[in-house]
């Protein structure tokens, strides 16, 4: 039987793997299910063998581009495993999306960094922003209802700030990953 390119780098670099040839993502995955607990060494599967299971983006499962497909269709096992290991749970990358599409707003992102600075009533945020106070009141209530903001009254005035430093912190990192990506694509400024 003829040997692949990628049968014959692997076993170059000395590496085991097992052949798969999935038609779906979902058989994929349930490829490497089964691989993984089953194998040599019983429960422990092959990433305590530190196996890979050849087939893994054969077909270009969650392909988005040509940069995107492995030139190799291997799975790694080892470090499939070493991400496993480091998922959270389902109900807590929901809430972290929803946290994430908090921010997916222009206009909230203004208020928010507003809010990184002092605290500020509606008709502050109003005058600063351009915006009538119903506009800003509505995105205060999106803001309010995701934990990111809190409100306190003094008399008459709704006083509202970040709810704590976690938030400044986010708008501080997306912030400084942005300028990093543009130096990234527009090179060292000198």
């Amino acid at each position: 039987m003829p040997v692949s390119s990628s049968e014959s780098i692997a076993s170059e670099k000395g590496e085991d793997f097992e052949q798969v040839q999935p038609e779906t993502g979902r058989e994929l995955a349930e490829a490497l299910r089964l691989e993984l607990n089953s194998g040599p060494e019983g429960d422990e599967g092959l990433a305590k063998a530190g196996r890979r299971v050849r087939g893994f983006g054969a077909n270009g499962v969650g392909a988005r581009g040509p940069g995107d497909i492995c030139s190799i269709p291997l799975a790694h096992i080892n470090y499939i495993e070493k991400a496993r290991g480091e998922l959270p749970d389902t109900a807590l990358t929901s809430g972290l999306a929803s946290l994430f599409k908090v921010f997916s707003d222009p206009t909230r992102i203004r208020l928010l960094s507003a809010l990184s600075a002092t605290e500020l009533c509606v008709c502050d945020l109003g005058a600063l922003l351009g915006m009538s106070q119903s506009a800003v009141s509505h995105q205060l209530a999106i803001l309010r209802a995701s934990g990111v903001v809190r409100s306190r009254r003094d008399g008459k005035v709704v006083w509202y700030s970040l709810d704590d430093y976690h938030v400044a912190g986010l708008l501080a990192m997306g912030l400084e990953h942005l300028g990093e990506t543009k130096q990234r694509e527009t090179g060292p400024q000198a």
